[in-house]
């Protein structure tokens, strides 16, 4: 996956996630590799010289070769796309449930897929958004763990 920086127009950034490899391509870009079920979630913010024109949030799973995956731009091969939130006030909504879920003590990438799925059914529908609690976190490990 690619990420990159370049102040102040352009990040591309993850949240949370946990590369197997980082690669320095070059002082502005990145390239990190996941191993196939790791989740991640991806930033991009840019800016012009009239403020910020865009922020998208994505959270994703890497698959394996032979899993079904989306095509997503600086995404390669592709990834299983869980939640996409695109424009301010989405991203924000989605930010303060990763911080939520981390003072929670819950690392964001041990959260059920089955939750980001439901992020962003309930943005696409405009409706508020589920907390995750520690049952919910109690359940989903429970149930990962049965035969």
């Amino acid at each position: 996956m690619a990420l990159a920086y370049i102040e102040p127009r352009f990040k591309l950034y993850l949240r949370f996630g946990e590369p197997a490899r980082t690669h320095q391509l070059d002082r502005w870009r990145r390239c990190a590799v996941f191993l196939p079920g790791a989740m991640f979630c991806r930033i991009r913010w840019q800016a012009n010289d009239y403020g910020t024109i865009r922020w998208q949030l994505m959270v994703m799973q890497a698959c394996t070769p032979l899993d079904a995956a989306q095509r997503i731009p600086g995404v390669q091969p592709g990834a299983r796309l869980l939640l996409h939130a695109e424009g301010e006030m989405q991203v924000r909504a989605v930010l303060e449930r990763i911080d939520a879920i981390e003072a929670l003590g819950i690392a964001p990438v041990r959260v059920s897929p089955a939750y980001w799925r439901t992020l962003a059914n309930r943005l696409a529908a405009r409706l508020p958004l589920p907390e995750y609690t520690a049952e919910r976190h109690a359940a989903w490990l429970t149930a990962r763990a049965l035969p």
